[in-house]
């Protein structure tokens, strides 16, 4: 059984947001680890070479492998900020709706700029996002 590509490491996220963004794009990488860690509770943390993740779960695939994987996640690509999103959370459609110029693929929510969003609807979503994925996924 092949065993996740993806999984937290020790590298320091301040180091490689410092590599991977500047300007404008390493300030919105700033603001999503405070939102995102006020949300989760959680510390940054490196997930791979290039995504930063608060908090973890156990992720269980129909096959009954598993893997973990952040609650919360973003990684800043040259272009646009990948925010990692959970379609069945509550509200998800209108909040998308809300958050304004973005691109949705599948789990994916690319922002060029968070100028170019509404930031508190963003939050939210991410919210609900975190809140629905530790639901779904609590060790019962």
């Amino acid at each position: 059984m092949a065993e996740a590509k993806t999984k937290k490491t020790r590298a320091s996220v301040s180091e490689f947001l410092a590599k991977a963004a500047t300007g404008e794009r390493l300030a919105d990488a700033r603001k999503l680890v405070r939102i995102m860690s006020a949300i989760t509770g959680d510390r940054p943390a490196m997930w791979g070479p290039s995504i930063v993740g608060f908090g973890a779960y156990t992720l269980t695939y129909a096959s009954g492998r598993t893997a973990e994987w952040p609650v919360a996640a973003f990684a800043p690509r040259k272009p646009a900020t990948v925010v990692y999103i959970t379609r069945g959370a509550k509200n998800y459609e209108a909040l998308i709706k809300k958050i304004g110029k973005v691109k949705i693929a599948g789990g994916c929510m690319h922002i060029k700029s968070l100028a170019d969003v509404n930031v508190d609807a963003l939050t939210q979503l991410i919210a609900e996002c975190a809140e629905y994925t530790r639901e779904k996924h609590r060790k019962r």
